[in-house]
């Protein structure tokens, strides 16, 4: 059996290290989940969950991961159109593999891994019409690369019913996202990445158009079924039993995100951002040939993707010495490693990591 990391050591991009006084909230006692005690945990929860996302409308919290919530968003925003899915890497590119798989029509909008979406090229490809949906990955996981929501949610709300369907699950949490202010139809994330909570939860917020949509879905199942989770959360309920032990994870965390403010936790992944790229430019002054994989001025401050000679050798080394960074993915595997620098993650804490990667690289 794996011995258990030191604390502050686990820069995987997902799941994230979790605080221990997080994961002992989860000792909790059972509760039924249709009495006035699951109710008060949902107001509680509610009240933290609105400022993660900047939006005044109920979020929903679904016993699920993440890519559950990507299933929804497509089954409940498509009825007789085309998906547009922006793809630019692994993740995005599993967003337009489940709205396919659900049997909807799928034009693939490909850019090169690393790079985003100009757009005004995607308000080109909506002018051809015929979208219910487009979907796009805020966060691309794989390469470090950073989407610019707000500008796309600018233009998927000047096209005629087509709605925006956003995976924030690296950027909400880490990433300065305004759900409200900037239209988006329905975004999700998941509890395991920058909120730093177990994985299992999933969470999204979906405005007045996208229920609307949900309502006339003729497939969208029951689990995820939109209206009716709307509906519950709205009185502080589920449909089906929630995850009571995350659900006091995730209370506890909330208050404590709370005390930090989303503007000071936005600022500290800004922070973390930058000593990685000051480190990349560093190690290039000393002769090795290193590079940030995603396109200057649109990179994640949740995860960096780090272009390197022999990228498995430095994340297994890593690992022998009591330090967990993630492995490339997908079709860059092979030349490249991930530093998932967020959740509560620190910048003394992300310098040791690197002291540490220098050593192993000398």
């Amino acid at each position: 059996m794996t011995q258990p990391l030191e604390p502050g050591r686990f820069f995987l991009p997902g799941p994230t290290e979790v605080h221990p006084d997080v994961l002992a909230a989860q000792t909790g006692p059972m509760i039924g989940h249709r009495g006035q005690a699951i109710q008060d945990l949902f107001a509680s929860i509610e009240a933290g969950l609105k400022p993660v996302f900047q939006t005044e409308r109920p979020v929903i919290v679904s016993t699920s991961s993440a890519s559950g919530l990507m299933e929804a968003a497509v089954r409940n925003a498509v009825i007789d159109g085309k998906v547009l899915s922006l793809v630019n890497g692994a993740f995005s590119g599993r967003f337009a593999k489940i709205a396919a798989s659900c049997g909807f029509e799928v034009d693939r909008f490909d850019v090169e891994w690393g790079q985003v979406h100009d757009p005004q090229a995607v308000a080109e490809r909506l002018d051809t019409g015929g979208y219910d949906a487009v979907t796009l990955s805020h966060s691309e996981t794989s390469t470090g690369a950073l989407q610019d929501l707000e500008a796309i949610a600018g233009v998927v709300r000047a096209s005629d019913e087509t709605l925006l369907l956003v995976d924030s699950v690296t950027g909400i949490g880490g990433a300065e996202t305004r759900t409200d202010d900037w239209g988006i139809d329905f975004i999700l994330t998941g509890s395991q990445k920058a909120l730093a909570l177990p994985p299992g939860l999933a969470f999204g917020v979906a405005n007045e158009a996208m229920l609307e949509r949900s309502a006339k879905a003729p497939a969208k199942g029951w689990y995820f079924d939109l209206v009716d989770l709307h509906d519950q959360i709205s009185m502080h309920q589920t449909p089906a039993t929630p995850a009571v032990s995350l659900l006091y994870a995730l209370d506890h965390q909330l208050k404590r995100m709370a005390e930090e403010t989303m503007e000071g936790r936005w600022q500290r992944h800004a922070g973390m951002q930058a000593r990685t790229f000051e480190w990349v430019d560093e190690m290039r002054q000393r002769g090795h040939d290193v590079a940030v994989f995603a396109a200057e001025g649109h990179r994640s401050p949740t995860v960096s993707c780090i272009a390197i000679e022999q990228p498995g050798r430095v994340v297994s080394e890593l690992f022998s010495r009591g330090w967990v960074v993630g492995g490339g993915y997908g079709k860059i595997e092979d030349t490249t490693f991930r530093i998932g620098h967020m959740g509560d993650h620190t910048l003394g804490e992300l310098n040791e990591l690197l002291d540490v990667i220098t050593a192993v690289m000398a």
